[in-house]
């Protein structure tokens, strides 16, 4: 038996991370059962911890020595099999970053100019010269108030895009630790530094609304180089760096673009000036935003008007590479979007807000050639799209092109695949608005607003960590939502802060949205066994608890009698203003302003109970007795008051609507009887809908499970419609990716992107129901698959925290049968629809029924 996968912190040999006990995770190979396993650590040559053979078959241990800065650690680890026969070691490595303040020798610099918060800025060049003789190891620690990229001696440092990513910089600033040995040359050395606005001082929010965390944009930097004998010489970012801002990029905006004038090159003939910051950086302790997908050779379309567009093919999020040879002087302006409009002509106003005076995001590029060959890739912003229109007199051809896609680089853990087309792109759409919304934090779009929803994240975390290894980029989130938390407990309903319109903080604490708090976290312990997620956020997951608990029965401004009575009121939530279910079907349930301005008692007082229920088990997991009984306590009010507020006449629940029928019965808020009530009435709202898909933004994840516990071919029936509004009518309609609306642009006044992950939060039924793919605890999972409908065969492979697991079903003339691979050192209950369970091991099983 040989451990495989190997991990630190769900990071393949990270260097430069600040976790003080990382944990060392692998997965088995060969054989059925680990009973031991030995990990020894060296570091610096020398052994420095020897675990001794330890009789365990958890996958995982973690690290036990304190950790210690610029620590590099080497570690190996050993199995013993079911038969104690001892396996092939396997190796790994991890590396600590700068772990306490006195570590960074480097100072802030900015560009030497007084800032002026009305104007924008061209990108800032810095530069220094240094010898360096026999070094043997180099690493550079980085990061900045703004967006930076770094080069030595003309090599780039790292590949992380846009960084060091997205945080309220006032809380956390991440830094990034390089390997950069390999660009170090004997003798004399350059480094430059590029620094532009980025989220920090640039566009942020639908509006772009700037300045959002600072002014005065700022870079730190400190080069350390080892030689032979082990000694340490730095370079680091003090007032003797030289700097200018006359370089190529004469504009940098990370959502409006760039102008580049490819004439022009630095003269670094001023200096830069200190400046200071009171946050001291920390590391990510997650995956890169990074380059991944190519399109090259794209499609030229000419409109009716003679306009030139390229169509690369698929929607992504990124940016365009070209390479033209022109004349000095001559131009080309890039503007990049997702569609065309009614006369078939490039338009952006479906990603755009504007007003007569502005319009934003431009997606734009400005690009002034220089005599020859020009070559170009944006480098501090990025877009949503999938065709550009060029512009410009510089000459030029399509396959001048290409376009990169720019998401942060979670690796892939499923595959899926089934009889029915539509359900298959559907997930390939879903995988591509996922993959276009993950910039270092979960956005609702990459275009518009790019904003941290955590309704959409929380809703999409299921599905998520069945597409990716998603737990490092998870738990970076979750940091972000620590970082907002109001001080009464309640987390924002956008996170980082960062370019929110005064009017919207109102509504921070929004049911579904705000929960995501305690949300994520649960589900990220559930789907990878990692209960420290629970144990470090507990605090804040508590005071968010108990706020929640202190609407109940509170007065609101903007609240209108709900008609439950005297004695029932304390035991709803009719506080704060929230958005509700929230994009339910034009004709199911059009916006209105009261929409935002008034609370929503039964979906609010449905997640109070809802949220309750998963804090009293994270308590009980936590051996948190006392806290456990008060959330049962309260979970159980909040039920007894939902009971009542669904039989007024207002919220009722006889309703054609099926987001409130379909809320209860997930979240198991009714009595016998009114359960069964509702059960009916969905079916007759579904019925009078003609099996269309009518919910909205939250309840929609939830209602093939309702539908699947009364008959599975219900499930089947509502996912397999090919009509508006329902999943498959998106790819069905040629798109590749998940919309916003359910209608398209058609809605919201044509305003509405087209790459949004939400809805396909459906793709957690798919994996864990259909193909029946569930982990159920540290190395077990439930196999519990669900045929039917018109499908003939679906098949899922998961590489889960605990190893590949796959399951498959085909119909055959005969029945069903199954077919299901359980890797090494994990079991498996498998539960076939015609009642049979099987307790099985590590193997490959082969059922038929």
């Amino acid at each position: 038996m040989k451990a495989i996968n190997l991990e630190t912190e769900y990071l393949v040999n990270p260097i430069g991370i600040d976790i003080k006990n990382p944990r060392l995770m692998w997965n088995c190979e060969g054989g059925k059962k680990q009973t031991a396993y030995r990990i020894i650590a060296v570091s610096n040559g020398k052994t420095v911890w020897d675990s001794g053979k330890v009789q365990s078959s958890s996958m995982r241990a973690e690290y036990p020595l304190p950790p210690k800065s610029r620590q590099k650690v080497e570690w190996s680890v050993t199995l013993w099999d079911e038969n104690d026969k001892e396996g092939e070691s396997a190796s790994a490595a991890f590396e600590y970053g700068l772990l306490n303040a006195s570590n960074w020798q480097a100072k802030w610099i900015s560009g030497n100019y007084r800032v002026n918060k009305r104007r924008r800025y061209p990108v800032d060049c810095f530069k220094k010269d240094f010898t360096a003789i026999g070094v043997v190891k180099a690493r550079l620690y980085v990061t900045a108030c703004g967006l930076y990229e770094v080069k030595i001696n003309g090599g780039r440092a790292g590949n992380f895009v846009l960084a060091p990513g997205h945080t309220d910089y006032t809380k956390r600033i991440q830094y990034q630790t390089y390997d950069v040995t390999e660009l170090i040359k004997s003798g004399a050395n350059v480094i430059t530094a590029e620094l532009a606005d980025g989220w920090y001082r640039g566009s942020c929010g639908a509006w772009g609304l700037r300045n959002q965390y600072g002014t005065q944009t700022k870079l730190l930097a400190q080069l350390e180089l080892t030689d032979g004998s082990g000694k340490i010489s730095r370079i680091v970012t003090d007032e003797s760096w030289k700097w200018s801002d006359n370089g190529p990029i004469t504009f940098a905006d990370n959502k409006d673009g760039e102008i580049v004038d490819a004439r022009k090159k630095p003269t670094y003939s001023g200096n830069a000036k200190l400046a200071k910051c009171k946050v001291v950086p920390s590391a990510s302790n997650n995956v890169a935003l990074t380059e991944h997908e190519r399109f090259s050779n794209p499609k030229l379309i000419v409109t009716p008007k003679g306009a030139k567009v390229l169509d690369f093919g698929q929607n992504i999020a990124g940016y365009v590479a070209f390479t033209v040879n022109a004349r000095a002087g001559q131009r080309l302006v890039l503007r990049f979007g997702e569609m065309f409009d009614g006369e078939g002509e490039f338009t952006q106003k479906n990603i755009q807000c504007a007003t007569k005076k502005r319009a934003t995001p431009l997606q734009k590029i400005e690009y002034v050639c220089k005599g020859g060959v020009n070559t170009y890739k944006t480098k501090f912003a990025i877009f949503g799209f999938q065709y550009m229109l060029v512009e410009g007199d510089a000459e030029w051809k399509a396959d001048d092109f290409t376009a990169v896609a720019v998401y942060s680089d979670m690796q892939p853990t499923l595959s899926f695949d089934c009889s029915h087309n539509l359900i298959n792109k559907f997930v390939q759409n879903t995988m591509w608005s996922a993959k276009n919304n993950h910039a270092d934090v979960p956005t609702d779009c990459p275009t518009r607003e790019r904003h941290g929803w955590t309704g959409d994240a929380q809703i999409f975390v299921n599905t998520a960590s069945y597409l990716f290894d998603y737990d490092s980029f998870a738990r970076k989130y979750i940091a972000d939502m620590c970082d907002g938390q109001h001080k009464n407990g309640c987390f924002r309903q956008i996170t980082p802060r960062g370019g929110i319109d005064f009017y919207m903080n109102t509504m921070d604490g929004s049911a579904g949205w705000s929960d995501a708090g305690v949300l994520i976290p649960y589900r990220l312990w559930k789907q990878y066994g990692d209960k420290r997620i629970i144990s470090e956020n507990y605090a804040a997951m508590k005071k968010y608890a108990m706020f929640k608990i202190k609407t109940l029965g509170k007065w609101y401004l903007t609240a209108l009698p709900t008609g439950v009575g005297l004695k029932c009121r304390k035991y709803i939530s009719n506080y704060g203003q929230s958005y509700g279910e929230w994009a339910e079907p034009v004709d199911v349930n059009a916006f209105r302003i009261s929409d935002f301005v008034c609370p929503h008692p039964e979906e609010t007082t449905a997640y109070v109970v809802y949220m309750l229920e998963h804090m009293a088990e994270i308590a009980a997991e936590l051996g948190k007795k006392d806290d456990e009984k008060i959330y049962k306590k309260y979970a159980d009010r909040a039920r007894t008051g939902y009971r009542r507020l669904v039989q007024t006449k207002k919220y009722s629940y006889d309703t054609d609507r099926q987001a409130k029928l379909v809320r209860p019965l997930y979240m198991n808020l009714l009595t016998g009887e009114q359960r069964e009530f509702a059960k009916k009435r969905l079916l007759k709202a579904l019925d009078n809908y003609g099996w269309r898909l009518g919910t909205g933004f939250l309840s929609t994840p939830f209602i093939l499970y309702v539908l699947a516990d009364m008959n599975i071919e219900y499930a089947y029936r509502l996912l397999e419609n090919e009509e508006m509004p329902g999943w498959l009518f998106m790819p069905k309609m040629g798109a590749n990716t998940i919309w916003e609306s359910w209608e398209g642009t058609k809605a919201q006044g044509g305003v509405a992107s087209l790459n949004h992950y939400s809805k396909g939060a459906v793709c957690e039924w798919l994996f864990g129901e259909m193909c029946g793919i569930n982990v159920d605890g540290e190395n077990k999972f439930r196999i519990a698959s669900k045929p039917g409908g018109s499908l003939t065969y679906a098949r899922a492979e998961y590489q889960s925290a605990y190893g590949k697991v796959v399951c498959g079903w085909e119909k055959t003339e005969k029945g069903c049968t199954y077919a299901v691979t359980i890797p090494s050192n994990c079991k498996a209950e498998i539960l076939l629809p015609n009642g049979e369970s099987h307790s099985v091991e590590a193997g490959k099983y082969t059922y038929s029924i």
